[in-house]
């Protein structure tokens, strides 16, 4: 619901840049401060699939609470780059990184959980408490920029 509150807020932006530079609806072309919004607008919607299919395959497969905890860190370094890009674009790279170490985390925790899979489906061994505390230690060093 977060993410779905935060695109509207992006495309209430756009509109409003739009109308502003413009004073007529929705158009492609306008000042710069409208590219910028456009742009970042369009970036953080391309970025969105991603982020979701790694949240849930880590949410269900590996653990919930760290795969929640850096869900709301994404949607929280998300507002800061499109604010970031609004001003200069350099002002956007720390959340740019920021939003690819924790996608990367979302994945190695999918992974983790598909290993743990297999590893119970071949061998009979459940490594699942092991996993969720490694992730649930990890977690909170996504707070480090």
């Amino acid at each position: 619901i977060l993410c779905v509150f935060l695109t509207a807020f992006f495309a209430n932006k756009v509109e409003h840049e739009s109308r502003h530079c413009n004073g007529k609806g929705l158009q492609r072309q306008g000042s710069s401060s409208f590219d910028r919004v456009y742009t970042a607008n369009q970036n953080c919607g391309h970025a969105y699939p991603t982020f979701l299919a790694v949240l849930w395959c880590a949410g269900l497969l590996c653990s919930q609470a760290p795969a929640a905890f850096a869900g709301l860190m994404y949607l929280f370094v998300r507002q800061k780059y499109f604010v970031g890009y609004l001003g200069e674009r350099t002002q956007s790279t720390p959340g740019y990184l920021f939003g690819k170490r924790i996608i990367l985390f979302l994945f190695l925790m999918s992974v983790a959980g598909i290993l743990n899979y297999y590893l119970i489906f071949f061998f009979g061994s459940d490594f699942e408490i092991h996993i969720k505390t490694i992730t649930s230690a990890i977690s909170p060093l996504l707070l480090i920029p």
